[in-house]
């Protein structure tokens, strides 16, 4: 592809920047013509392993100043960058589906290379550095001088208020703030997961917001509250978008409020990440371009705790019950469970009984009864719970079944289960399993011992907590995400950002990774059990 011609053309109307007189709508639509082309081959380019990221970002950087001088308002600058990204996953995505090779692709950044020369490559030494500089035939007659960034036009750093206010063209996103949406229980019977999740976000932004924050943004969080009713949370993620102004959602609660939350956020391109659930709703496969999730998935859960059961508790998989909330949130963990026992029975239909009990109740009379009418008593019973109904009903079925397993999945709320078992007696508590999708929390990882740092000088005496080390840790991706998106935010860069994390860190004992057909960061599940005296234990779960 050549660019000479087309970059000729557009240049003599962008160039009202430079002093002449192209009506501000023809420099605004040359610039984004501009934009999308580059961002197709930069795109593409950035897709190519061989072709070295230091190439595109020096023209990334050389069309971020062209846009700079040319958008004169937010709205300008954001319709340039939104044709920009458009194109730019274009070009990514002909490298995927093979539509264009890596060898084409570098042709025509070379090609991009030789027509505009970058802004850095003509700063002399010591000086700030200059506007992109667009190879062109000189123009006849008498010409005003191009503005550059000198004494009088300070330099169009990262870190300058001029490209944070330039940067500032989405919702939510100020010069000095990114703000982010939380949908969660504060009130009702979930309402300790809504609690705790918000601590644990709020610490890790805490910390951030303190060293800093994120290219000189604070990142703040609007929590409201939808009692974990799907019926509210149509209003609260309304109030969120249209009230607040929020940039993105992190860290919404629950199964049923993510089947109303989940489309109003993928309707108005709104980043939804790190849910506190691991629905598979929420895990489309390819995935939903701006749903990002943190934890391993409910059907990872339930796989692993049925394995553990058949495999080292040495039970049948029929001997094995599901009691579950009647919902959207009971029927992902049944399903959970119902595919590992089919797999350990070699795909044979193998049915699996499921107890009810209705959402935000203790209600768990009928799913005894049926238990009580068994024949055969069941071995192990598997909670697909809130930690409430999960201890009412652990309270009215011990006595009928003294050896009955019981385990539940990691949105139970295992600190909030501990302290209900507990004030019944440690006969209720002891042997009792939770899965986990964070490390322990007694544990002296690096992730968990920064994460009671936080929690304690920000919230103190908060009790360290799997849910809010969650919020914690969640929190911390998405920070990870905006640093690397970088100044010039917007939700489809975050995206680009976020898709390009690849083995992070974080003390996990598991690496973080994304990309663009993998938008869950880990799979691994861990293993605990409550002892005699209400702490967790942590078990090998193969």
């Amino acid at each position: 592809m050549r660019f000479h011609y087309f970059l000729l053309g557009a240049i003599a109307i962008v160039a009202p920047v430079a002093g002449y007189s192209a009506p501000a709508s023809d420099r605004v639509d040359a610039v984004r013509q501009i934009a999308a082309a580059v961002g197709r081959v930069l795109g593409s380019a950035a897709a190519c392993r061989e072709i070295s990221p230091l190439r595109v970002k020096s023209m990334s950087d050389t069309l971020s100043d062209l846009i700079t001088v040319s958008a004169v308002t937010t709205e300008e600058s954001s319709a340039i960058w939104q044709a920009y990204n458009l194109s730019n996953t274009e070009g990514q995505r002909a490298i995927a589906n093979r539509r264009i090779t890596c060898v084409a692709a570098e042709r025509a950044l070379a090609d991009l290379e030789k027509t505009v020369t970058p802004s850095q490559a003509l700063t002399p030494p010591g000086q700030a550095r200059s506007l992109p500089t667009v190879v062109a035939p000189a123009l006849t007659g008498p010409q005003p001088a191009r503005p550059s960034a000198t004494a009088t036009s300070p330099a169009l750093t990262a870190t300058s208020p001029l490209q944070s206010r330039l940067a500032a063209v989405s919702r939510g996103v100020t010069e000095t703030e990114i703000r982010f949406g939380m949908s969660a229980p504060f009130s009702g019977s979930a309402k300790e997961l809504g609690r705790q999740m918000k601590l644990g976000v709020e610490s890790a932004f805490n910390v951030i917001n303190d060293a800093g924050g994120v290219h000189g943004r604070q990142v703040k969080l609007v929590a409201v509250d939808d009692g974990y009713e799907p019926t509210r949370t149509a209003e609260t993620m309304k109030q969120l978008y249209e009230r607040d102004q929020v940039f993105g959602i992190i860290g919404n609660v629950g199964t049923p409020t993510a089947t109303v939350a989940l489309p109003f956020a993928l309707k108005q391109r709104m980043m939804f990440f790190g849910a506190f659930t691991g629905a598979n709703l929420l895990r489309r496969d390819p995935p939903d371009r701006y749903v990002f999730n943190f934890r391993a998935s409910y059907a990872e859960e339930t796989d692993a705790v049925v394995r553990y059961l058949v495999n080292v508790r040495r039970l049948r998989p029929e001997q094995i019950v599901v009691f579950a909330q009647q919902d959207a949130f009971g029927d992902a963990g049944f399903d959970g469970v119902a595919k590992a026992v089919r797999t350990l029975r070699s795909g044979r239909d193998s049915e699996v009984l499921r107890l009810n009990y209705k959402r935000n109740t203790i209600d768990v009379d009928e799913a005894v009864a049926q238990l009580r009418k068994l024949r055969t008593p069941p071995r192990a019973v598997v909670m697909v719970a809130t930690y409430r109904a999960a201890a009412k009903f652990i309270e009215k079925t011990r006595d009928i079944n003294p050896p009955l397993i019981y385990t539940n999945v990691s949105f139970v709320g295992s600190t909030a289960l501990a302290e209900e078992l507990m004030l019944l007696g440690p006969k209720y508590a002891n042997g009792v399993i939770v899965t986990q999708v964070v490390p322990a929390v007694d544990s002296y990882s690096n992730v968990v011992l920064e994460y009671k740092t936080a929690l304690s000088n920000y919230f103190p005496g908060e009790a360290p907590d799997y849910v809010s080390l969650e919020g914690y840790i969640t929190a911390n991706v998405m920070i990870e995400g905006l640093k690397r998106t970088g100044p010039m935010l917007d939700t489809e860069r975050l995206v680009e950002g976020l898709e390009s994390l690849r083995d992070l860190d974080l003390g996990l004992g598991t690496l973080v990774n994304f990309g663009r057909t993998e938008h869950q960061g880990i799979h691994k599940v861990w293993g605990t059990q409550l002892d005699a005296q209400g702490r967790y234990q942590p078990i090998e779960l193969q």
